[in-house]
């Protein structure tokens, strides 16, 4: 996972005024888990990844989605 990645992750939480504890209770994983994902040590599933979307009111591409260099 890229350091961009995770940055766009974190940074639409904070959007939300959401916790790391709120986001994972609202998607069904532990804190640890978002910790770990926004520290690009897991990568989620496609499920994990839609269900975060909704709850942060984005989308795959917005939030996750990397782009091609060159």
């Amino acid at each position: 996972m890229s350091e961009l990645k995770n940055m766009k992750l974190k940074l639409a939480r904070v959007q939300k005024d959401l916790s790391q504890e709120q986001l994972a209770e609202a998607v069904g994983v532990t804190r640890q888990t978002i910790g770990l994902i926004e520290a690009g040590k897991y990568n989620p599933t496609i499920r994990l990844c839609i269900a975060i979307c909704k709850v942060l009111g984005t989308t795959l591409d917005e939030l996750f989605w990397e782009e091609q260099e060159g």
